[in-house]
């Protein structure tokens, strides 16, 4: 009996301990450490283009990953692909429409290990003000205070109402797209 008692604190210490919450590493996105793209055809063309401006917070541990969230701001204004003419509509009200819907979000419920250092982002993604769930494939390297993301999310732009009107069909402009990322958070 006496030996039950010496035992319990220890046990009792170790359980607080074992059953400790699990803290990720808090890391800061913002523009220019990569590149957070798009791409698409249009007229049996391939174009890409990018988001000049973004910003979000990433709490990610690769050992606790299931822990993990995220929230991504893109600002929609900031789209820009290199041709003026598609440039100058990608704004207005057929596309993005910017004025009702400045930006786009991106919340990571939480992360899934795949193997070695490949997860899946699960979470919403919130465009034009429609929300709908997404699972982001990424890789994940983590150097020191740096951690680099790098994945491609395929979508049908129609499913967020992007492309209204006489680009409703993929006549003109194919309704799937991609969303490709490879950006660098720092913090850590």
């Amino acid at each position: 009996m006496k030996a039950l008692h010496k035992f319990l604190p220890v046990a009792t210490v170790a359980g607080l301990l074992l059953s400790s919450p699990v803290f990720a590493a808090d890391w800061t996105l913002a523009p220019g450490n990569g590149t957070l793209g798009f791409s698409g055809t249009q007229t049996g063309k391939a174009f890409e283009g990018h988001f000049e401006k973004y910003d979000g917070t990433i709490s990610f541990d690769p050992a606790h990953p299931e822990v993990g969230h995220a929230k991504i701001t893109i600002d929609m204004t900031s789209a820009t692909t290199g041709d003026a003419q598609r440039d100058g509509a990608l704004p207005g009200h057929d596309w993005f429409d910017v004025k009702t819907f400045p930006t786009a979000v991106f919340e990571v419920k939480d992360f899934k290990a795949k193997g070695g250092n490949t997860f899946d982002a699960e979470g919403t993604l919130t465009i034009k003000g429609i929300s709908k769930p997404v699972t982001l494939p990424l890789s994940i390297e983590i150097d020191g205070a740096a951690l680099h993301a790098k994945g491609h999310l395929p979508l049908i732009r129609s499913t967020f109402n992007v492309g209204v009107g006489p680009w409703a069909t993929g006549q003109w402009v194919a309704l799937e797209v991609g969303v490709d990322v490879d950006v660098t958070a720092h913090g850590g």
